[in-house]
């Protein structure tokens, strides 16, 4: 790659590696890759799979992304969840067993802040034990912030790393930044965060340049940052608002090989699979690398409970036109999802597969609870 493409130009053994799998292969060669990549999983993360659930808070926007449905220009229906919605949102998602949320919104100064989001997380903290954030980047003292108030976990994907493609698709707001926003996981892991999510949006730009650029990345934060726990998620563009077309669509066959040779490589890195993906193709790839999954999932704010109905409005460029028809069914979603399985029919099926669903793994009080004495005369 060159350094025009990308900001990643150093290379290592486990890089080159990982650049030699990528490259086509047989079927039979895809078949040793993903045994090497069960057994791997297996021994790092034993028969576990990670339910989570994305709880959309604003689909407001200042950013216009080409290929996201929550993109300013877009003639969408928007609401902000007050704090109470998100409360009865997330008990929704609790009374289906989850414990580990995702809070994802769109980039909106006036909507969603620092302390919009600080309060969100209060509310639940005491409720959901695992709080991760799926929001616009942010300093290092507002990452501090969000992490007093209870939340564990970071997701931000660079979307693409190829420098002209990226300026191509962000041709408004603070998102532009290329730079602002690749050292947003060095910035989160500063404020505290435990947990950090890294990926590339697939669609965008030749998924195996992408997938160097990725690793190179994630090799980097392992090494810089190397007390939080990492995960990679490798979303594909879904249809959405604005029918933005995928510029390098990416074959079931060639995503496989991606998963697989990023256990490879990465063994102790947790996959994440999202329901962006067919339920037949998600289950496919089950055994062969994924360690966390997400399930029954909606993308719009208030889509588990009709929460915010009542604040729908219309927006063109940005600007609020009128209030939602009364007979709205509710917000625009960012994405379509393809599997529309229940959390419990997901989770049946992992434990049919021999893997075992895990709702909760991670406990504030793991943290806040004192140290056990010491007895210095055992020790001695």
């Amino acid at each position: 790659m060159t350094s025009a493409a990308s900001p990643f130009t150093a290379t290592s053994p486990v890089l080159r590696r990982f650049a030699a799998l990528l490259e086509p292969q047989t079927d039979a060669q895809i078949e040793r890759l993903a045994r090497e990549s069960a057994a791997l999983t297996r021994q790092h993360f034993g028969k576990t799979i990670r339910l989570f659930a994305p709880l959309y808070l604003s689909n407001e926007c200042i950013n216009n992304c080409a290929y996201c449905g929550f993109s300013r220009d877009n003639a969408i229906l928007r609401v902000t969840l007050d704090v109470q919605s998100v409360v009865k949102e997330a008990r929704h998602l609790a009374s289906e067993g989850f414990r580990n949320i995702l809070l994802v919104a769109g980039e909106h100064p006036k909507f969603v802040s620092n302390g919009y989001l600080e309060r969100c997380v209060r509310a639940l903290v005491q409720e959901i034990p695992s709080i991760a954030l799926e929001v616009a980047p942010m300093e290092t003292p507002e990452y501090a912030t969000l992490v007093a108030a209870g939340a564990e976990g970071l997701v931000v994907y660079q979307e693409t790393y190829d420098r002209e493609v990226y300026a191509t698709m962000h041709t408004a707001g603070p998102k532009k930044d290329f730079d602002w926003r690749l050292a947003c996981p060095e910035r989160a892991y500063a404020g505290g965060f435990r947990r950090i999510g890294v990926g590339a949006l697939l669609g965008l730009a030749a998924w195996r340049a992408e997938a160097r650029a990725l690793a190179a990345h994630l090799e980097h934060l392992l090494r810089t940052c190397w007390r939080a726990q990492f995960t990679v998620s490798l979303p594909r563009l879904r249809p959405c608002a604005g029918e933005f077309a995928p510029t390098h669509p990416v074959a079931d066959r060639d995503f496989i090989q991606l998963i697989c040779a990023l256990r490879v490589c990465f063994p102790q890195v947790g996959i994440v699979l999202s329901t962006r993906e067919p339920a037949a193709l998600r289950d496919a790839l089950l055994p062969m690398g994924i360690t966390m999954m997400s399930a029954g999932s909606h993308t719009e704010p208030g889509g588990y409970t009709g929460q915010g109905r009542e604040d729908l409005h219309f927006t063109v460029r940005g600007k609020a036109l009128a209030p939602a028809d009364s007979d709205a069914e509710g917000a625009t979603g960012q994405f379509e999802i393809s599997d529309t399985r229940s959390p419990r029919e997901v989770a049946d099926f992992i434990r049919t597969r021999g893997f075992e669903p895990v709702w909760k793994d991670w406990d504030r009080a793991i943290l806040d609870a004192p140290a056990p004495p010491v007895d210095i005369a055992a020790v001695a």
